[in-house]
């Protein structure tokens, strides 16, 4: 039990670290604040910061070893019959009706694209939890359709579809800095990721469908490849 309240109280020091610290960004811009704001603000020492977060980026990205991971455990996660593409379409719609943060549809995550947009280090930052989030989904790609190590396919698949995912979210915050309304800009969004995710499933289609043995088929020899014409 004491255990448990120790870790515990780790999770509540961290999570407060991390809302005094998005607080001071929203406010003045992440580059215009220092790390020993953010101890002070949030009644810690410098050094307690460090424990938690390794980087000031990792601050602004506390969720980054989450996001990078969840693509992955949807293709893992799938149900029996269900290709890689209508799972992680499942999935982003989820999101998009219930502005859920993990595709940056939340409440807020306009400031938040601007802030990154804002700052080199959060943009550098950014595309390397996007290269991570990539390489899980790969990964997970890999074991899902038992793939030779040359076999790019779980590379080019998790390419595809996490830079379209980018891509739809991007232009949804860019409308919302505008100012649009989310009332508009979520039925156009669905029907713009509907668009996507049927150009994606044209092309890679049924990659990855899960048998109804509930092992996966190992897909044909290097020589047969997906259809390059999409």
């Amino acid at each position: 039990m004491d255990e448990g309240l120790r870790e515990r109280k780790k999770r509540e020091t961290r999570q407060r670290i991390a809302d005094m610290a998005m607080g001071l960004f929203m406010a003045r811009g992440f580059d215009n604040v220092t790390v020993a704001e953010v101890a002070r603000a949030a009644d810690v020492s410098v050094n307690t910061v460090f424990n938690y977060f390794k980087t000031k980026e990792d601050l602004f990205l506390d969720r980054s070893a989450m996001v990078e991971v969840m693509p992955a455990e949807v293709v893992r996660e799938r149900a029996t019959g269900e290709s890689v593409i209508a799972a992680l379409r499942r999935d982003f719609l989820d999101a998009l009706d219930t502005r859920h943060w993990r595709y940056g549809f939340g409440d807020g995550s306009d400031v938040f694209a601007k802030l990154v947009s804002d700052s080199p280090a959060l943009t550098s930052a950014m595309l390397q939890m996007h290269m991570e989030r990539e390489r899980a989904l790969a990964e997970a790609l890999m074991e899902a359709t038992d793939a030779d190590p040359d076999d790019l396919r779980p590379w080019l698949v998790a390419t595809q579809v996490l830079n379209t995912t980018r891509v739809l979210t991007a232009h949804a915050a860019r409308r919302m800095m505008a100012g649009e309304d989310w009332a508009r800009i979520g039925p156009d969004i669905r029907e713009q990721a509907e668009i996507a995710f049927g150009l994606l499933e044209r092309g890679v289609g049924d990659y990855g469908a899960r048998s109804g043995a509930g092992q996966d088929e190992k897909p044909p020899s290097s020589a047969a490849r997906p259809n390059s014409s999409t």
